[in-house]
């Protein structure tokens, strides 16, 4: 049975999130760590987009200010999405594609099957949903969203990171994240109370982020038939991610636009 990293919960910014997240994946494309699993929580809360948006387009950016909200672009693909600092797990797994599947939908199924099994730890059934060309995979409970991710693949490494929604503020949400359909916060909220739920409003009271991790990593213990062994970021990996979020992810540039400059060199 292999073993896998486990990096346990930790809070940081969104731009060091990233930051840790892509000095994770370089590692491991260069064989210099396992496979890893990491657990991680968002202070101050913050805005992620995808790697090709404009977030002129998906969110409201005086609003951001107002309430502090950080923004932050991924380098994986997939929509926007709002992390609140208290009211969600984010998870990242970074792996060899082929100790996860032979294909990028056998891994969005390895990693949902494993979030579903700490969902049923939890005592929360769930159903995989396998998205389409607008959305990406995600599990569902009665056809609600409560977990979703985006994907990146590089040289053979798969990095998938996902939310799993302890509890959800859909009214500031949608101050915060534009929709398609209406520019009224209060329409959108409301619509999004039919789409979207979280483990406190499906056991009708609040569970802690660490019980909850505690069964994402039995989840994928199970599911992945792995051991996880805790430990941390190396040397290297620290260097790498202080050099990402300098140089990247805090970057005006990388955030607006997608670019960063050729003297920086971060990928």
């Amino acid at each position: 049975m292999d073993t896998w990293r486990l990096i346990p919960l930790e809070t940081h910014n969104g731009f060091m999130n990233m930051a840790i997240d892509e000095a994770i994946l370089t590692s491991r494309i260069q064989n210099l760590v396992p496979n890893t699993i990491r657990f991680y929580q968002w202070k101050p809360s913050a805005v992620t987009i995808g790697k090709n948006q404009n977030p002129n387009e998906q969110v409201y950016l005086d609003a951001l200010r107002e309430h502090g909200v950080d923004l932050v672009r991924r380098t994986s693909g997939g929509g926007t999405v709002y992390h609140d600092q208290t009211g969600e797990i984010t998870y990242s797994v970074t792996a060899q594609t082929r100790d996860l599947g032979k294909d990028v939908t056998a891994v969005y199924t390895s990693v949902y099957a494993a979030v579903n099994d700490a969902l049923r730890l939890l005592g929360i059934p769930a159903d995989f949903s396998e998205g389409n060309q607008k959305n990406c995979p995600n599990l569902t409970v009665a056809g609600k969203k409560i977990s979703g991710s985006a994907q990146t693949i590089r040289h053979g490494v798969v990095q998938q990171h996902g939310t799993l929604l302890l509890s959800v503020d859909l009214p500031l949400m949608f101050k915060l994240l534009r929709v398609p359909f209406t520019d009224d916060c209060s329409v959108a909220a409301q619509v999004a109370q039919r789409k979207i739920t979280s483990v406190q409003n499906e056991l009708h009271h609040a569970v802690s982020a660490e019980t909850v991790q505690n069964a994402l990593a039995q989840g994928f213990k199970a599911i992945l038939k792995v051991n996880l062994e805790k430990g941390a970021l190396t040397q290297f990996e620290q260097a790498l991610a202080n050099k990402f979020y300098k140089e990247k992810f805090s970057t005006a540039g990388w955030n607006a636009t997608g670019t960063i400059t050729s003297s920086q060199g971060a990928t």
